[in-house]
Formats: C-alpha cells, sequence, structure tokens
C-alpha cells in the first residue's frame, strides 16, 4: 500500500510540473499569447490566438503595442477587437468556409 501512496504522490509532483510548462506548438499560439500579455487581458488568450491565424501577425502585434501605448483607454482588449477592422486578411484555404446546399434541396432543385 506505501508503493501505491509514493507513486500517486510522484504523479501528481509529475501533473503540477507539467501544468507549469508551455504548451505552445505553433506559431499563432506563441503570437496570440504574446496579445493577450500586450494588451493585458489573459481571459480572452484563445480568441487572440485565433486572430492571430486569420490576421497578418505583424500588423495584430503593432496595432495592440499602439492600443497598450495608451494611457486613456480602459478596456483594451475591447478597443483592439473594434479597431480589427484595419488590419488586412491573410489568405488562407483551410479557413475560408464554403456553403453548403443540403440535401433535400438539392433534391428540390433537381441538382
Amino acid at each position: 500500500m506505501e508503493n501505491l501512496k509514493n507513486i500517486s504522490g510522484d504523479y501528481i509532483k509529475t501533473l503540477a510540473k507539467r501544468a507549469r510548462e508551455s504548451k505552445v506548438y505553433k506559431p499563432f499560439q506563441s503570437t496570440g499569447l504574446m496579445l493577450a500579455e500586450i494588451l493585458d487581458d489573459q481571459r480572452n488568450k484563445a480568441i487572440y490566438m485565433r486572430l492571430s491565424k486569420i490576421y497578418d501577425n505583424q500588423e495584430l502585434i503593432g496595432k495592440a503595442r499602439d492600443i497598450a501605448e495608451r494611457k486613456s483607454i480602459e478596456n483594451k482588449g475591447a478597443y483592439f477587437m473594434k479597431m480589427l477592422k484595419d488590419v488586412r486578411k491573410i489568405a488562407h484555404p483551410k479557413l475560408t468556409r464554403k456553403k453548403t446546399v443540403k440535401k433535400f434541396l438539392k433534391q428540390k432543385l433537381g441538382i
């Protein structure tokens, strides 16, 4: 029974160690984390990762730094989202959604 306690204690320590390590595997993830840090908005880091997948990363970081320097803005994340329309989108085939016609509509229309 003591071996089981030691194993479970070691396992819990291993899990705690894994939780502290970074799990960034792709460049857009690190860009998203950087944006969340610049804008001081850690709650929405998943949104910033998604945006860094769609938009040009250099322009996103530049816009975020510009907004972070302004002292008059209280909610920098919300202001960043509002000003996002000025940033250029990347043409990425995986990120575009295709409109599909449902099967029953195809039959009705004779497609």
